[in-house]
């Protein structure tokens, strides 16, 4: 055969360019395509010889990529199917440059991201070789026998001209060579190149071979005078891929050790072992494997998205699966891949793709009914678990409806006693004490326990528990609660005096009559700091504190929720200050004790410090402030 050469028919001259501008939005992906396609044509081999129509030894089918700097060259080799001249007429030639044909008419008048999402109807992944290179070849030798089988040679420079001829070729499989343009230059360097491999085809299901790497190898009876194997470091092929990765196996055959590492696998820089894991595999309505991982959250909940890693066919698409799955599994770790997953397209079309929807609402479904296995099966288990775990389980049942209907049956509560009771068992629990004169539930709780310590002990010692939410989501948690419990209400144990939270009866008759509180008034407002603090006048129990800081319950939720993101910056009142109440008991002997100091000096004394001693349980004195009364409790002292 004489070397043929021929123009694309085709009518738009500069359909290269366009590709090469717009064919993805990320260059590095050219790698991946070629890659992919080489797996392929390995896999229908391996098909073809499953079904007997392949009678040779298949040999090793590794894939090899190398790099040629000086030549400025990538090279990918395969062993699989090939092609013949007519099969490259066709698949190469005809069906793709017809398909970019196509994309340039629907691609007018698209934005970027819109003609992304357009290219995977095309088959246009061999192309993406154009958006590096100035020059590509193919060299394809058939693994069918007989006929014409010769090996042939099919260059382009990225004109709608190509030059085909046959070639003497020995081995079967398809060779891709790519020289690169001076525009990216950085594609021949070793380690970009490692990078791209690394993070695109890590669990494609054909070994894929890139440069050498040194390993210690047994020397066979050899020990030395400890009786330690002896080694030699030899040079080996590096092989960068793990086809068999462990989501593909079937759950009961793999053991919780595989699972950790595979994980460290995943993530070789993360130290922390995952507290549990998912297995997920299902064949319909569609096909979908994978691993999520719940990761152990830090305290201080620098919480990390793009962790999941979406493949096709063990092909990475993405890590960036907002919209793919259920927004609070974005927080897990892990593996999903699916076929159904279209693998050139952009984020915003798998979002709104049928199959992935179904796909979202289905691990939506699997993880919930996974933690309601392991809360069933291991209830003291998932209770260790919950304090690292409840962040994602919140996170699910806020924003979605679904996962809530679940969840709710396992998700927890726990008090300052370190008990932990799911929602129908706490509300029993609290049923017969924490109800007020208006048959309302109030569900104490506390943010801090030991900043909030004295507030705690006078709840319990009226009889009251205490739940203890301090997570990062638990004031957003907090109104979803109100919302979903019936005739029920959230109340910070420091929010108000315990009387107040639970209001069980009309307020206890006043010790002091109205000269009295006036007096007493006049001379609370000498000594505090009005701006800074409401103060207001109770009649309480003689038990209860002179003098007790409170924070208002709604303005403080609002706070809490600004502070995370959402709440109060989001209704447009900007950064709430804080804001204090005063509480004033009438009814404790001390405020007696101080009307009755004839000396405003020996008055103002008492009240500076039990205004300073209130302020002190709520961490608000300092500085000046602090010494000024440490002095003075010194001088009471003496």
């Amino acid at each position: 055969m004489t070397k043929q050469k021929g123009n694309i028919d085709i009518k738009t001259e500069n359909i290269f360019p366009i590709i090469k501008k717009f064919l993805y939005s990320d260059h590095e992906i050219f790698l991946r395509e070629i890659i992919s396609n080489a797996v392929d044509a390995t896999q229908k081999l391996k098909t073809l010889a499953s079904m007997g129509k392949v009678k040779d030894d298949l040999g090793d089918l590794t894939i090899h990529v190398d790099v040629n700097k000086k030549k400025k060259t990538i090279t990918i080799t395969d062993r699989g199917i090939g092609m013949t001249k007519d099969e490259v007429e066709k698949y190469i030639n005809q069906i793709a440059f017809s398909s970019a044909e196509e994309f340039v008419k629907k691609f007018k008048n698209k934005s970027e991201a819109e003609s992304n999402a357009i290219i995977g109807h095309f088959g246009l992944g061999f192309y993406s070789s154009f958006m590096v290179s100035e020059l590509v070849e193919i060299k394809t030798k058939t693994y069918k026998k007989g006929g014409s089988t010769k090996a042939v040679h099919w260059e382009c420079d990225g004109s709608p001209s190509y030059t085909l001829e046959e070639i003497d070729k020995n081995d079967r499989g398809t060779e891709i060579i790519l020289h690169i343009d001076d525009e990216n230059k950085e594609f021949l360097e070793d380690h970009k190149v490692n990078e791209l491999l690394t993070k695109y085809c890590k669990f494609l299901p054909v070994p894929i071979q890139f440069g050498m790497e040194k390993i210690q190898e047994p020397i066979e009876g050899e020990k030395d005078k400890d009786g330690n194997q002896k080694t030699k470091e030899v040079e080996r092929p590096k092989i960068i891929n793990n086809p068999n990765p462990l989501w593909k196996s079937k759950p009961a055959d793999s053991k919780d050790e595989d699972y950790k590492n595979f994980y460290r696998e995943l993530y070789p820089y993360n130290f922390d072992e995952p507290l549990f894991h998912i297995h997920l595999n299902v064949d319909y309505p569609f096909n979908l494997t994978g691993i999520l991982y719940f990761p152990k959250v830090k305290k201080d909940y620098e919480l990390q998205r793009n962790k999941i890693q979406l493949y096709s066919n063990q092909v990475f698409v993405t890590d960036s699966v907002e919209g793919i799955v259920p927004d609070f599994l974005t927080l897990l770790h892990g593996v999903i891949d699916s076929p159904d997953i279209p693998l050139n397209v952009s984020r915003s079309y798998l979002q709104s793709d049928s199959n992935v929807k179904k796909i979202s609402s289905y691990i939506n479904k699997k993880v919930a009914d996974k933690l309601a296995e392991i809360f069933k099966k291991d209830r003291e288990g998932f209770e260790k678990k919950w304090d690292d775990i409840k962040i994602f389980i919140e996170y699910g049942m806020i924003s979605e409806p679904k996962f809530y209907d679940k969840a709710e049956k396992f998700a927890l509560l726990k008090n300052t006693d370190d008990k932990y009771f799911t929602f129908e068992e706490y509300k029993k629990h609290i049923e017969k004490t924490q109800k007020d004169k208006d048959k309302k539930l109030v569900y104490l709780y506390a943010t801090n326990v030991d900043e909030q310590y004295s507030y705690i002990e006078t709840a319990k010692e009226r009889g009251y528990d205490v739940l203890v939410l301090d997570g990062a989501l638990d004031s957003h948690f907090i109104n979803n609660l109100e919302q979903k419990f019936e005739n029920s209400s959230f109340a910070r144990v420091d929010s108000n005096t315990i009387d107040k939270l639970i209001n069980k009866e009309d307020e206890a008759p006043s010790k002091l009559d109205d000269k009295e509180k006036e007096d007493v008034k006049k001379a609370f407002e000498r000594n505090i700091d009005a701006k800074a603090y409401n103060v207001v006048f109770e009649n309480m129990s003689e038990t209860d504190m002179p003098v007790m800081i409170m924070q208002n319950e709604f303005m403080r939720r609002m706070k809490d929720m600004e502070a995370i993101g959402g709440g109060s910056g989001m209704m447009g009142l900007g950064g709430l200050p804080d804001t204090y109440e005063m509480v004033v008991n009438v009814n404790n002997p001390l405020i007696g004790k101080i009307l009755k100091e004839e000396a405003e000096e020996s008055q103002d004394k008492l009240i500076k410090q039990v205004y300073d001693l209130a302020r002190l349980s709520k961490n608000l004195l300092k500085g000046k402030e602090l010494t000024d009364f440490v002095k003075r409790s010194i001088d009471i002292i003496d």
